[in-house]
């Protein structure tokens, strides 16, 4: 059996907000101490004495979250929060892996994770996963997802995200325990008796024809088709009556994203900046060599991405009813909806019910689960179900 509290505090106060967290979280279980709370924080808390205020009151250093950029649960969602979820199981055993120096050395910091995961050695728990938050702004998460499922050798479903800093881009946290990270990546790890589900959709579809990456650098987009990359973009902006203004080009961007084609979907990119060359700094890397489309897609193609990704979650409990979920989306599908991106948060509540979920806005985010678009991804819903 295994049980969830999710709890949401506005206290300024960092410590009055770890302890309301952490007593909640308590009281749910009748005063016992959590096995394990996960917990997303806005960038306006000092994350140590959060984090050291929640251990102490939920009863448990195992804590694993991350700072992000708009945190919400089933019932409840703003910025400058903390949401987090307490997790009470004799079904499931979790453990912490922390990872740094992910912008020197990747595989290291993939093989730093895997060494606070406990295993395979307790066969009565056979199904593995793990909760991957990561400094995004730090790089290189493609490669950190596939170094992770190479040293795991496949039997691990990953979900997650990049951290935020409430949409400033500037510098973004993981928490591991009472532990503060920049430039490093926090696990928690999952083995469980019943399989845990993942499913991930995003909603958006080309707009546009097919153009080949001929040269990027890293999340640098230097060229499409041979010319200067915000070409195209400005291209498309006439063709569709669309305003792009150079000098402040996120309220096209927010609405124009590009899509590296792959064989089982378009993988999504965010543009962020147009530079003097006419390269676009983008949100992750993008592959030279790609083929990439602008995508479209409209409020209601992002909740109906978020009902598909609950409904493959779901599905992949192999009939175990669910005890909660996490559910992540982007920073950039909150900014561009606005409210309505409580229809998304909805959606989800509404099939996940009874049960709820805890969540938050990232810088990207992170699925790897059979069956389902693997990888790291820019506004795309990722969902994980706990089975009960």
């Amino acid at each position: 059996m295994t049980e969830t509290h999710n709890a949401i505090s506005e206290a300024a106060d960092s410590a009055r907000a770890g302890q309301e967290l952490g007593r909640a979280i308590r009281d749910a279980f009748n005063g016992a101490p959590a096995d394990a709370v996960v917990v997303f924080a806005s960038a306006r808390h000092d994350h140590p004495t959060l984090l050291a205020a929640l251990a102490e009151s939920a009863g448990t250093e195992v804590v694993v979250g991350a700072s992000s950029a708009g945190e919400f649960t089933d019932r409840e969602r703003g910025e400058g929060k903390v949401s987090a979820m307490g997790l009470r199981s004799d079904s499931m055993r979790f453990a912490i892996g922390l990872g740094e120096g992910v912008s020197r050395d990747a595989r290291a910091a993939a093989a730093q994770v895997v060494r606070g995961f406990a295993g395979a050695d307790d066969l009565s728990l056979p199904y593995h996963s793990a909760l991957v938050l990561t400094d995004a702004l730090a790089g290189h998460t493609d490669q950190l997802v596939e170094e992770l499922t190479v040293l795991t050798a496949g039997n691990y479903r990953f979900f997650g995200g990049g951290a935020g800093d409430d949409a400033r881009f500037e510098a973004t946290h993981v928490f591991a325990g009472r532990q503060v990270g920049s430039d490093s990546v926090a696990a928690l790890e999952i083995r469980s008796a019943r399989p845990v589900g993942v499913g991930v959709a995003h909603g958006w579809e080309p707009a546009g024809p097919g153009l080949r990456v001929t040269e990027a650098q890293g999340s640098r987009l230097v060229s499409l088709n041979g010319a200067p990359a915000i070409h195209a973009f400005q291209e498309h902006a006439e063709q569709t009556g669309q305003r792009l203004n150079l000098k402040d080009p996120m309220p096209f961007f927010l609405h124009n994203v590009l899509g590296i084609r792959g064989g089982d979907g378009y993988r999504l990119r965010v543009p962020l900046a147009v530079q003097d060359d006419g390269a676009i700094l983008c949100a992750a890397a993008v592959p030279e060599g790609a083929v990439v489309h602008l995508m479209k897609t409209s409020g209601a193609s992002a909740v109906q991405a978020a009902r598909h990704a609950t409904q493959a979650a779901l599905q992949a409990l192999a009939g175990a009813r669910p005890a909660g979920g996490f559910v992540f989306d982007c920073v950039a599908t909150r900014l561009r909806l606005g409210r309505e991106f409580e229809d998304e948060l909805q959606a989800c509540a509404r099939l996940l019910a009874p049960a709820g979920f805890v969540g938050c806005n990232t810088y990207g985010q992170i699925a790897r689960a059979e069956g389902q678009f693997g990888g790291f991804h820019n506004c795309t819903a990722v969902v994980c179900v706990l089975p009960e």
